[in-house]
């Protein structure tokens, strides 16, 4: 296994994903002034984990939010993109169920937090939506057709979005997958590499050839169980979408592929079931170009093998958030190793087949 620092292009992509480095959290006296003075709110601030920023949930008695601070190494236009794309879903799509941005006394978006260094923090409050994360759930065909559905909606609603900022690099981006091989050196077990160089052959031959031919916009960028929430009492299943952190310009495959990895192999008999209900649902709103489809299962592959890869990296450099990374990541290689099972064709053909099935 290698232990050397990873090449340049593997550092900047990292750094410019906010994902380089630990960085110290911010004192939670700091956000309550914060909130008090701009959005005139205090209650209870509880800190919740997450992949990379400070994220608290505001109990003030009569309604709660969600804070986020984003960090230092995140740039600020990044984060004014996720804000747009959050603003625009919301008066283009007001009837979507996803998160809001609310305003400060002032009228703004969010608060800029200078650090010592100089560096530039975001401090920003969404309304919290209520409900079960789907990762938490165990849902049948139809409900996961419907999360599916949602998430063609909202890329339907995003067709139009431009923003500056929108070309983003991010680690997470398919697009830069196939520069991203090095870190399989980094990965203990050499099974688990074995399947990595495998699933890096696959991607380089079946969907870098066409990178520069796929349709793209504005995507989610991580439509996964853990940002979908639902409720199985009410008919349209999903009651929020959340976190739009990862948005970015891509190909609109890559964003159902996000979903498509964390559904792979949970169903062991049957690795590929419910991604392609999944599927089914999501191509009743945005449908996929027919040239495209059969390239679907090779990003979701990509996707859940990216994300095994880099979550062993940065558990190793960033331990205060190790537990919340080898949480969402720890079935990933059994599960990729569950996929790969199923020949690429086979795959393929099912997704075809499933856009015959009534709604």
């Amino acid at each position: 296994m290698n232990t050397s620092p990873p090449a340049r292009v593997v550092q900047q992509l990292f750094q410019e994903s906010g994902l380089a480095s630990s960085h110290e959290p911010i004192e939670t006296n700091v956000v309550g002034d914060l909130l008090a003075r701009h959005y005139r709110l205090s209650g209870h601030l509880e800190r919740l984990a997450t992949e990379k920023d400070d994220t608290f949930r505001l109990r003030t008695g009569t309604a709660d939010h969600l804070v986020k601070v984003s960090p230092p190494d995140e740039a600020v236009a990044v984060v004014a993109l996720q804000t747009a794309v959050m603003r625009h879903l919301e008066a283009e799509a007001p009837h979507l169920p996803v998160q809001r941005v609310e305003e400060t006394t002032e009228g703004g978006d969010s608060v800029p937090i200078e650090t010592k260094d100089g560096r530039v923090r975001v401090l920003r409050v969404f309304d919290f939506v209520e409900g079960a994360v789907l990762a938490r759930t165990n849902p049948d065909p139809h409900q996961l057709a419907q999360a599916g559905q949602m998430l063609g909606r909202v890329d339907l609603a995003l067709r139009s979005f431009r923003h500056p900022a929108d070309e983003r690099r991010l680690v997470w981006d398919l697009r830069h997958f196939d520069q991203l091989r090095e870190l399989i050196e980094y990965t203990p077990g050499a099974a688990h590499r074995r399947l990595a160089q495998e699933v890096f052959r696959l991607f380089h031959e079946t969907i870098v050839p066409r990178l520069g031919d796929l349709e793209t916009q504005v995507i989610h960028g991580d439509y996964s169980p853990y940002n979908v929430l639902v409720d199985p009492r009410t008919d349209g299943f999903v009651t929020g979408v959340i976190d739009f952190g990862d948005s970015m310009r891509s190909a609109l495959i890559f964003d159902p592929a996000v979903s498509l990895a964390n559904l792979l192999g949970r169903t062991p008999g049957d690795p590929w079931r419910e991604a392609c209900s999944f599927v089914a649902g999501y191509e009743r709103a945005r449908p996929i170009k027919d040239t495209e489809l059969p390239l679907l299962p090779v990003a979701a592959l990509a996707r859940l093998t990216l994300r095994a890869l880099v979550t062993h990296w940065r558990a190793e450099r960033v331990p205060e958030r190790r537990d919340y990374l080898l949480e969402h990541a720890r079935d990933d290689w059994v599960n990729v190793e569950r996929a790969m099972a199923v020949a690429m064709e086979e795959v393929v053909a099912r997704l075809l087949s499933t856009r015959h099935d009534t709604p």
